[in-house]
């Protein structure tokens, strides 16, 4: 006893030691700033998480453990701390408040919940935040007006919260901002005049305040800002008032865009605009002719259509004073004279580039050609609703017609060359790739231009191609725009795929981690400075179908700063003394090993029970059983140990259970465990033969029943569908701190599910795998009540059966239920039966669109 005392207090000394070595290694490498850990806590319990997405801003430091959407700078600051520098929660389906805690984040850059159902309104406090960069909150359900201290952000270089509910006024403190060059708030509920405080605003570029209900007056004061390049202000009310005169002298104005904003008085002279793209005063009430001096060479678009305009077309809307107009709408005003056909007359336009004349519904009496012929195939014009379509000539324009208005593009089909369905979703041909055949997982992006300088996006495609990707520092074969859509604004809409570049020696064909994070990084921190004609963008979505093999995707930095090198010194002086500690625990461990042997064969002997037709097995039986419990005789494994299959002296085959090392039972519940079990009997479980309770080895344990006290047949039930779910998936149930319904329904929800089946599925229909995976889940429903009988689980099985390509294969023995004969030899009909499952996933939505056979990763 007294050599064992002097063992465990020598022990104790180094275990001292090695705390004291642990306690320097903390002080040396830095953790988050107290009090921005405590903002975050609370920032999380005011929002409502439900698909768990912040499920790991509970788990270690948010720096150093990388919680997600935190990113923190690299290195900590003056005071010792690591700092959040950004907090990007970009479409995590999060609803709830803003914590007024927001206003702690003392070093942050960028706050961003985009594309959320966030309500409430916008906490003050983040007036505080001197770092502050860029607000992005587009895309919620805020409500509230806008708060003065906003305006007192001294590096503020964006705020974005269109498309919200936000009320009220624009505060007049905006106009301390001197380096705010974004106002984006648009489709809100803003309201009041625009303080001419404003036009102070000496970097202002982009003033987006469309769809609100902003009334008074159009600040004169406007003409003074000197970077300003987009005024949009379409659908609002400024009662009747002018377009101010001086707005024609705003030098590097691009679009101006004021449609239905019940305006009224004379079209100012634009020409001195020189830089002028686009031009919108469409649905107002404007009077007078339109102005002739010469627009713009570059412009695009001209929309002057539903005022009340008067006088004939002017010639200075021909095409060889505006060769780069795309739509030029003058319909539903009162023009009359003649139409000069200068304006498209050799008209030469390259690729798919289009010109729109929309002359409708005005008082035009003729047109100066008597040819059909005269107008381009690449000119649609417009003349309905004038005295000149009395001329039957004229009849092809004076009719109804769908003009193609480039509304919407789906890509075109450029790997016809390639195998049909070669590649396993998610994967696809690189359709641009200079490796014939070469099958990626893409990278999607959701991708929006907010104010184009255009109306018609084809011609202007390449050249926003070669722009975006050199932008990101990607090969131009690497993009490849999906689709693109014009939305209400007019803003357009992008779906963009970005593939890997192909690597022969390795043969790679996904992104790794950091390239991601690099991609994300541009985006989300608007470091995409569009060119003239592109106008703003919006970041609408970012995703990558499967798995990724660099799980370092959401690191915030990379490479060794001065504190990690620290770090890694000291670590080494710490191994040194956790090396003396472990040498020193083995040493103690050979002196008091023993006695504990003694003691557990003591205590096994002195509370075994017996109970009958239950033996009672020497873990020596359990180890030939099992060959040493080698690997190669487990057979699954659980939050609660692992199961081997073991042959006993007398040929009986057994699963045993092996309790995980640090998971024991106190002795007693394991015994009353035992006893219980023994009386036990159902039919959908393997009976108790024995048990053994030596060497510290235990506890078969049913974790059911652990949870419930009871076992059912939907206990049953439930099992069985994990069961599904881990032929589907080959995941265990519950690895790494992940449980696989959970995931399962994670990325069901993502729309991603086809990523995770387990390659090893081989070819398979996709409907036959929706109607499984239904099944597994509905098996796996939190409520007893919820799911299926084991009757209907087999009905819903066979007709799954009859939906496969081989379904005329006949079951050599049909399944029996002690319920009732559920099951019959399939046959070869092609009829489905209705099944008892609900459609839970049967809309699966994939960016990469339908889905073929698929055949194995």
């Amino acid at each position: 006893m007294y050599l064992q005392s002097r063992i465990w207090t020598y022990g104790l000394f180094m275990v001292a030691c090695l705390c004291c070595s642990s306690l320097l290694i903390d002080a040396s490498n830095p953790v988050t700033n107290p009090e921005e850990v405590k903002a975050l806590w609370a920032i999380k319990s005011s929002l409502i998480d439900p698909c768990g997405n912040l499920s790991d801003w509970d788990q270690g430091d948010p720096c150093t453990s990388n919680w997600t959407g935190v990113f923190c700078y690299n290195t900590s600051l003056d005071d010792g701390y690591l700092h959040v520098q950004r907090l990007l929660l970009l479409r995590m389906n999060l609803s709830g408040n803003l914590s007024p805690e927001l206003g702690r984040l003392s070093k942050l850059k960028i706050l961003g919940f985009m594309w959320n159902n966030i309500s409430g309104s916008i906490p003050k406090e983040i007036g505080s935040i001197a770092s502050l960069e860029l607000l992005l909150l587009n895309g919620n359900q805020l409500t509230g007006p806008l708060p003065e201290e906003l305006g007192y952000l001294p590096n503020m270089d964006r705020i974005q919260i269109d498309q919200n509910q936000i009320s009220g006024p624009l505060p007049k403190s905006f106009a301390n901002l001197n380096k705010t060059k974004h106002f984006h708030m648009n489709n809100n509920l803003i309201s009041g005049k625009i303080p001419p405080e404003l036009s102070r605003l000496p970097s202002l570029v982009h003033f987006l305040l469309d769809n609100n209900n902003l009334s008074g007056y159009l600040p004169e004061e406007f003409f003074k800002l000197p970077n300003l390049e987009i005024l949009q202000l379409d659908n609002n009310n400024f009662n009747g008032t002018r377009i101010p005169a001086n707005y024609s002298k705003m030098p590097k104005l691009l679009k101006l865009s004021l449609r239905n904003c019940s305006l009224q008085g004379p079209i100012p002279d634009f020409s001195q605009i020189r830089s002028l793209l686009y031009l919108d005063l469409s649905s107002n009430q404007l009077k007078g002719t339109i102005p002739r001096d010469r627009y713009s060479k570059n412009i695009t678009t001209i929309l002057l259509s539903h005022n009340r305009l008067t006088g004939a077309v002017p010639s200075n809307l021909s095409v060889s004073v505006l060769p780069e107009l795309q739509r030029l709408s003058i319909a539903n005003n009162s023009l009359n004279g003649s139409v000069p056909s200068s304006i498209w007359q050799k008209r030469t336009l390259s690729g798919m580039g289009k010109l729109t004349v929309e002359l409708q519904y005005n008082k035009l009496s003729n047109i100066n050609f008597t040819s059909n012929s005269s107008i381009p195939p690449n000119v649609t014009v417009g003349l309905k609703g004038n005295p000149l379509c009395r001329d039957s000539n004229l009849a092809r324009f004076c009719e109804s017609e769908t003009e193609d208005k480039n509304y919407s593009q789906n890509p075109t089909n450029t790997t016809s060359v390639c195998p049909a369905q070669a590649c396993p979703p998610p994967y696809e041909y690189s359709p641009t790739s200079p490796v014939d055949c070469f099958c990626a997982l893409p990278l999607f992006v959701g991708y929006r231009l907010k104010s184009p300088g255009f109306s018609d996006f084809r011609p202007y495609r390449y050249k926003f191609e070669v722009f975006l990707t050199s932008r990101l520092e990607l090969s131009l074969y690497q993009l490849y725009i999906d689709s693109f859509t014009w939305e209400e604004g007019p803003r357009l809409g992008m779906h963009l795929k970005f593939f890997p570049v192909y690597d022969a020696e390795n043969n790679t064909h996904v992104f790794n981690g950091s390239e991601i994070q690099r991609i994300f990084d541009i985006f989300t921190s608007w470091k995409i400075h569009n060119p003239d004609m592109f106008g703003p963008y919006e970041f609408i979505s970012f995703s990558l179908m499967g798995f990724q093999k660099d799980d370092d995707a959401n690191s915030p930095s990379s490479g060794l700063s001065k504190g990690t090198l620290v770090g890694l010194v000291l670590g080494t002086i710490a191994v040194a003394v956790t090396l003396s500690a472990i040498v020193t625990l083995l040493i103690m461990r050979m002196h008091v090993g023993k006695y504990h042997s003694l003691s557990r064969k003591h205590r096994s002997s002195t509370t075994s029970i017996k109970i009958d037709d239950v033996k009672n097995f020497t873990y020596r039986e359990m180890a030939v059983a099992t060959n040493s419990f080698d690997k190669s005789t487990q057979v699954g494994e659980g939050g609660y140990g692992k199961v081997y299959k073991g042959i006993l002296v007398d040929g009986t085959v057994v699963a045993i259970k092996r309790a995980q090392e640090g998971s024991l039972q106190g002795e007693k519940e394991f015994l009353t465990e035992i006893e219980f079990m023994s009386r036990l009997h159902h039919r959908n479980l393997v009976s108790l033969i024995g048990y053994c309770d030596e060497e510290g080895e235990q506890g078969y344990l049913d974790p059911e029943y652990c949870l419930t006290r009871k076992l059912t047949d939907k206990s049953d039930v439930y099992s069985l569908g994990v069961v599904f779910l881990e032929l589907l998936i080959g995941m265990q149930p519950i690895s790494r701190g992940k449980n696989i319904v959970r995931e399962v329904n994670v990325a069901c929800k993502s729309g991603m599910i086809f990523s995770i089946i387990d390659g090893k599925m081989g070819s398979y229909p996709p409907k036959c795998v929706v109607k499984f995976l239904n099944l597994a889940l509905k098996c796996c429903e939190d409520e007893t009540n919820a799911r299926p009988s084991m009757a209907e689980v087999v009905r819903e099985l066979e007709s799954i059966w009859h939906m496969m390509p081989d379904s005329d294969i006949v079951l050599a023995n049909p399944l029996d239920t002690d319920v009732e004969k559920v099951v019959t030899t399939p046959s070869s009909s092609s009829t489905v039966k209705d099944s008892y499952v609900s459609s839970k996933i049967s809309d699966i939505e994939l960016v990469s669109g339908a889905i073929p056979s698929i055949t194995p990763r």
